[in-house]
């Protein structure tokens, strides 16, 4: 893999962790798009742990505020949050890999994703107001609805950020903490795919170290730092956007990916 190559995997990881635009989506049609071939799990949990660097970055104040006192409303919201993800990647593991291996869905997760943008959006610009739920006024039931959203995004091409924060829209949560919540939710999940995926390094080291040969460790730095720099502006950009801005220009640009990888695959079969 050239450093070129790592750079541009790693900003559209960066951006696309945390837009609701889907980064698995994106990297597998950009690994397609460039022809990559080198095994690409140890670059991945790399630009994973870019990413997750960017959230500690800048919610720093928030993960503070929860260490500082871990027996909390919130605390408990967030495990909640990530069972069902846990559940069903432990359930659908072998499927989910075929997915992204493939990207046989990866058209139709796009549309799906463009579905939930635009009908949370639609459903929090009509909501009345005064009775948005701040944090104080979360309950279980919207921590594990968000959830469910989360692990339908373990598919390739279903956006999670765009999942959760839909999910909260849909149950009414204020835009903000959506959001908030969202990327703290981000955290045990790229945690845990990072752990995951460190594990099957290890139970293949020598796979591993070839594939990191293979790629170079400057290509495997240039894309982390890439990943970690552009996320962390990401997640800002999308806390803003979030407060001031609709959903619907991302709902419109994942419909037309979701659209073109569809064309492609039942007709020009350019990539796929």
């Amino acid at each position: 893999m050239s450093i070129i190559n790592a750079i541009i995997l790693g900003i559209v990881q960066g951006l696309t962790e945390f837009l609701p635009v889907s980064s698995s989506g994106h990297l597998v049609l950009l690994q397609k798009i460039f022809g990559i071939t080198e095994p690409t799990l140890f670059f991945d949990t790399m630009l994973h742990t870019g990413t997750l660097l960017a959230v500690f970055a800048v919610l720093w104040r928030d993960i503070w505020e929860i260490l500082k006192r871990i027996i909390q409303p919130l605390t408990g919201f967030l495990i909640l949050a990530t069972i069902p993800a846990v559940a069903a990647a432990l359930v659908f593991g072998d499927i989910i890999e075929h997915a992204f291996e493939s990207g046989k869905f990866l058209g139709v997760c796009f549309l799906l994703t463009s579905v939930f943008l635009f009908f949370s959006e639609m459903v929090s610009k009509h909501a009345a107001a005064g009775t948005l739920k701040k944090r104080e006024d979360m309950n279980w039931q919207d921590a594990i609805f968000i959830g469910v959203m989360q692990a339908v995004a373990i598919a390739p091409g279903i956006s999670r950020s765009g999942a959760t924060i839909s999910g909260a829209l849909l149950r009414g949560l204020d835009r903000d903490f959506a959001a908030r919540f969202s990327f703290l939710m981000s955290i045990p999940a790229i945690l845990g795919a990072v752990v995951l995926q460190t594990k099957d390094l290890v139970k293949n080291s020598g796979a591993a170290e070839t594939a990191a040969e293979s790629i170079g460790a400057a290509a495997i730095i240039a894309g982390t730092a890439s990943a970690a720099i552009v996320g962390f502006f990401a997640v800002k950009l999308m806390l803003k956007l979030i407060r001031e801005k609709s959903l619907y220009g991302f709902a419109i640009y994942t419909a037309v990916v979701g659209i073109f990888v569809l064309s492609d695959q039942f007709v020009t079969h350019l990539v796929f």
